[in-house]
């Protein structure tokens, strides 16, 4: 492989965007269901940006894959969280539109829990989610871990 085209697939990034679903000043909490290294931990739901998409599309297409549900992206999380190379997390808050479905884990999870600020550390969160989620509470003013 030419030296130019190798340096710029390592400099290649993928963006895998999260939401922070939230309700009622509750967030909604995706257990992971596989690939097995992450079943059985918590996730903010969400799913890789394909080429051509921008994240919010994305967001709102992986939240009717992975959840069944009509949702709005309302503001990205400032910050953005290394996943395995050339993969990196981005959040945005997000709220379900009126009349959307109530989630439901229809693709690579097997439970979903809305979370109350006082039990978001109830659940062993995802290593690479746990930064993201400080800072969503953050910016809900609510005391982080």
């Amino acid at each position: 492989m030419p030296e130019s085209r190798r340096l710029r697939r390592m400099t290649e990034r993928i963006v895998v965007v999260g939401a922070a679903l939230l309700d009622g000043g509750r967030l909604l909490a995706a257990r992971r269901s596989a690939p097995p290294e992450l079943a059985g931990r918590w996730e903010l739901p969400g799913g890789k940006v394909e080429p051509g998409e921008r994240p919010e599309a994305a967001l709102v297409r992986e939240l009717r894959e992975e959840l069944g549900v009509d949702a709005e992206p309302v503001e990205r999380v400032p910050g953005e969280w290394p996943l395995r190379p050339p993969y990196v997390l981005q959040v945005w808050t997000a709220s379900l539109r009126p009349g959307s479905a109530a989630p439901a884990p229809l693709e690579d999870h097997d439970e979903l829990r809305w979370l109350t600020p006082d039990r978001i550390w109830d659940v062993p969160w995802l290593d690479q989610d746990v930064p993201a989620v400080r800072e969503v509470l953050t910016r809900l003013g609510t005391r982080t871990r």
